[in-house]
């Protein structure tokens, strides 16, 4: 990014989320100029959020207004997700300064910071709603299939319209729109009960030995850059270390000549998370009044979400080739598509 363009950027969309912060910055064309990210382990204490937003915050014009939505206030920093929204809140008002600061609260649109506890329910968890009311805009309809590091949401949406069924993480778990499991954070553990090894099926150690960074690597459908935070052992993020994580699963020991067999593990693993997203596509494509024939793939696994399309012979956009034109920019936006869509959404306001 030159120092042009930085001097450009009037508006800055963000995504806080728990595990992660990402930033689109937007010039005065209302055109993406970039797209940033920094792994943030808020469960770990509020100056670890702080540090992340300082840190992003820095690089561009002080005067830029922000638009902010979130998911930081289900980490377990907070005694509850109202303080969550109200902490994180006060945060960014404190970190962000004197330039407007508005927070996302999905169907009531933006509002003041001064007021999220006013707004709490409707502000906390409110990213997905912010990419399907951007879809909602541009495409007749379809299911988005966002898929991150830590979870994934399935959401119907129609012309000028998000049609998910629930807007509470409870009420999304419920219908299947909010699956807790993302190719990066997520223990092994939670994909499955047992696992096939030499002949036999081995109950797994109920042990966080490996996440699905491990299994999506040995499969190659990782991007290193799509995995930030420490591995389960704080060892390396290399094939044999993530074999050797992913055989402790159930009871095995790496070596060298047992790798193929890790391969075949981790595809085994990668194939148990893709029958659970289908499940949740079907329960969630069965509620519409209509076939679903296309699927919007987002996130840093949104490769589970094309194969999920290929294997259902429906049509698959990649939310890369949506959100910007910048092809420099367009994987990045499609991974931090939450931090794009409420900066877009903000900038349409503006418009209007």
């Amino acid at each position: 990014m030159t120092s042009e363009t930085l001097r450009n950027v009037v508006r800055l969309g963000w995504d806080v989320g728990g595990a992660h912060v990402k930033l689109a910055a937007f010039g005065r064309d209302g055109r993406l100029k970039a797209v940033r990210i920094a792994p943030c382990p808020v469960w770990k204490g509020a100056t670890h959020l702080r540090e992340a937003i300082r840190t992003l915050r820095a690089e561009f014009p002080g005067d830029a207004a922000s638009a902010v939505t979130m998911t930081a206030e289900v980490a377990d920093l907070w005694p509850d997700r109202r303080a969550g929204v109200v902490g994180t809140a006060a945060i960014l008002i404190e970190e962000l300064g004197t330039a407007p600061l508005a927070l996302f609260a999905g169907p009531e649109g933006f509002v003041p910071a001064t007021e999220a506890a006013a707004h709490a329910d409707t502000i906390g968890s409110a990213n997905w709603y912010a990419t399907a009311a951007v879809l909602a805009h541009l495409l007749p309809g379809g299911v988005l299939i966002d898929i991150g590091s830590t979870t994934s949401d399935i959401i119907p949406f129609s012309a000028s319209r998000v049609a998910a069924r629930g807007f509470s993480d409870a009420e999304r778990l419920a219908n299947n729109e909010l699956i807790y499991a993302g190719v990066v954070r997520t223990p092994v553990m939670a994909l499955a009960d047992a696992a096939p090894w030499g002949g036999r099926w081995l109950p797994l150690m109920a042990e966080h030995y490996a996440t699905t960074a491990d299994v999506h690597r040995l499969t190659g459908e990782l991007a290193e850059a799509s995995d930030l935070h420490p591995s389960a052992d704080g060892g390396p993020k290399s094939a044999e270390a993530s074999a050797r994580r992913l055989l402790r699963m159930v009871g095995q020991d790496f070596a060298p000549q047992v790798l193929p067999a890790a391969r075949a593990l981790a595809r085994y693993f990668a194939e148990e998370q893709r029958h659970r997203l289908s499940r949740a596509f079907d329960c969630v494509a069965s509620a519409g009044p209509e076939e679903t024939d296309l699927i919007v793939g987002a996130g840093v696994g949104r490769f589970l979400a094309a194969r999920l399309a290929e294997r259902r012979n429906l049509a698959y956009l990649d939310l890369a080739q949506v959100l910007t034109d910048d092809e420099n920019l367009a994987r990045e936006a499609a991974d931090c598509a939450p931090a794009v869509a409420v900066g877009l959404l903000a900038a349409a306001l503006t418009e209007d």
